[in-house]
């Protein structure tokens, strides 16, 4: 059986029983490595099914949340699986998360359990600290020393096999985006919107690979949802295997050797990652054949980085289009009809109903620009708990809003031009100006501010905050740049905070209030 020829979206209910499927055709294959420790498909179905019974055991009911608190490991992928079978929702976390970020997530999600590793435990000791939840937690890597010896080890969540009912409707799991104001939103994507992704395999497109020969470098981090959907979840349902390397130990040589090492087909990375291997020593000496695909998403490359790259790999690198709203990607240059058109994010998937419309909601003509509108049955179903929200997020005839910025040709190729909400694309990692802006001023010293992204040759943009400071503060002396850089650090994830701080008089505003943050980029104050 090919289960490129299989319709996922022809199915109803548990998503899991699509994994079911490939090991059962697939079952001595190998699913997954990480450093050496190899895994197949009828293994880790085995597993999931345990460990879907251990959720159980462990109190955890249908449409219940777990969050996810870990970096790229096989764990991850069996507590993922594991929670699907079980009908229990799990909230992935950023592992570079601090205290403030991952208690706000487990408050909100209302989450009965946590899975974490060792190495994390303090922050979640810390996040507890500022909540009233008393979720199970449960870590990985037993052999460690200072675990907690309240916590459940991972290896014993484990019960009878089991795969229970769910509708197409229920929420699988529950990512979280930060909105350009207010607090981070939780997205929920179900069972059916998954099974949806799933129906656009890798060897859908023009490349060369039957789906059991994909092998998929997983580096991107699986918290994010292209690393868990397009690096992880479509490469394994086709019978493909993958190759975890944990995000937050990125080496370009070390990419490259595991390519070669072993015959990689598939890496999908940011703009950092290209750069970084092409800039990397020895780059060249590599043999980077094997890959039959390359895909770049969250910034543009820059042409010399992507030519020099594809010279040496004898690739083209694609790009595309996807949010944690629709579960990934939207538009790609991969299989498009007219081949890849650098520049652009391609052609909708087929599945993807979608236009550009100008401020009154009519659509635009070709070439001219306006707000992306998708629909389709990878689209979320709403917001956890905030319906004004998801209202506000919908046209009336169900269409997404994207809040950015694009345009088409007259052949159906879709160029992302701004970003009508202001996110800020640094390393691929999406950093959201209003949530800096609120951090600085709980500072005591900073009585307004404005966060923008600006240049930056390695991670394309990184934020920069314009500050106020309060009265009587005297800036290089009551408070310096220097300082406030820490004081950020210390309390968001390293990619967040701003690499450089001007403090300035008064920030420009309209007669409204509004800040003109045009001004700021082109240094008019």
């Amino acid at each position: 059986m090919d289960l490129d020829d299989v319709d996922p979206t022809a199915r109803t209910g548990n998503v899991a029983t699509l994994f079911d499927e490939t090991a059962a055709h697939h079952g001595d294959a190998q699913a997954m490595e990480h450093h050496g420790e190899r895994t197949t498909h009828a293994e880790l179905r085995d597993r999931t099914a345990a460990f879907a019974g251990g959720l159980h055991e462990l109190g955890l009911a249908p449409g219940d949340r777990m969050l996810l608190f870990l970096p790229n490991c096989p764990e991850y992928l069996v507590a993922s699986l594991g929670a699907f079978r079980a009908g229990v929702v799990f909230s992935p976390v950023n592992p570079q998360y601090k205290r403030r970020e991952v208690a706000y997530q487990l408050a909100d999600a209302d989450a009965t359990a946590i899975v974490t590793h060792p190495l994390l435990r303090e922050v979640v000791d810390e996040a507890l600290e500022d909540t009233d939840r008393e979720p199970a937690v449960v870590t990985i890597e037993s052999e460690l020393a200072d675990r907690d010896p309240d916590d459940v080890f991972f290896e014993d969540v484990s019960g009878e096999p089991t795969l229970v009912e769910r509708t197409d409707d229920d929420v699988a799991l529950l990512p979280y985006t930060s909105g350009t104001t207010g607090d981070p939103k939780g997205v929920q994507l179900t069972h059916r919107n998954t099974r949806a992704q799933m129906s656009w395999p890798l060897t859908s497109s023009n490349v060369d690979v039957e789906g059991e020969d994909v092998r998929s470098l997983v580096w991107l981090p699986l918290y994010h949802i292209t690393g868990f959907t397009h690096t992880a979840l479509q490469p394994l349902v086709g019978g493909g295997s993958l190759y975890f390397r944990s995000a937050l130990e990125w080496d370009a040589r070390e990419c490259m050797q595991l390519i070669e090492d072993e015959e990689i087909t598939h890496f999908v990375g940011v703009t950092t990652m290209y750069a970084d291997m092409v800039e990397a020593e020895g780059f060249g000496e590599y043999d980077l054949s094997s890959l039959e695909s390359a895909s770049e998403g969250g910034a543009k490359l820059s042409t010399a980085v992507q030519e020099r790259f594809e010279e040496t790999a004898g690739v083209d690198i694609s790009e595309g289009y996807g949010l944690t709203e629709t579960h990934g990607a939207t538009h790609t240059q991969l299989g498009s009809s007219f081949g890849l058109r650098h520049g652009t994010i391609g052609q909708p998937l087929r599945m993807t109903d979608c236009k550009i419309v100008d401020e009154s909601g009519d659509e635009v003509a070709s070439g001219e620009e306006g707000e992306l509108l998708v629909r389709g049955p990878q689209v979320m179903t709403g917001y956890h708990d905030m319906p004004e929200a998801t209202e506000a997020a919908f046209t009336e005839n169900g269409y997404f809003r994207t809040g950015d910025i694009a345009r088409r040709d007259e052949n159906n190729y879709y160029e992302i031009v701004d970003r009508k909400k202001h996110v800020i694309v640094s390393a691929g990692y999406n950093v959201y100006p209003s949530e800096l802006e609120a951090l600085l001023l709980e500072h005591e010293a900073v009585a307004d501010v404005a966060v923008i992204g600006v240049p930056d040759d390695r991670r394309n943009e990184v934020p920069k905050a314009f500050v106020v400071p309060g009265a009587g503060v005297d800036p290089g002396a009551d408070v310096t740049a220097d300082e406030l850089k820490r004081y950020s650090l210390d309390r968001v994830a390293e990619y967040k905070h701003p690499r450089e701080v001007e403090f300035i008089d008064e920030l420009p505003r309209t007669t409204s209030g509004k800040v003109q943050k045009y001004k700021l980029e082109a240094n008019e104050v």
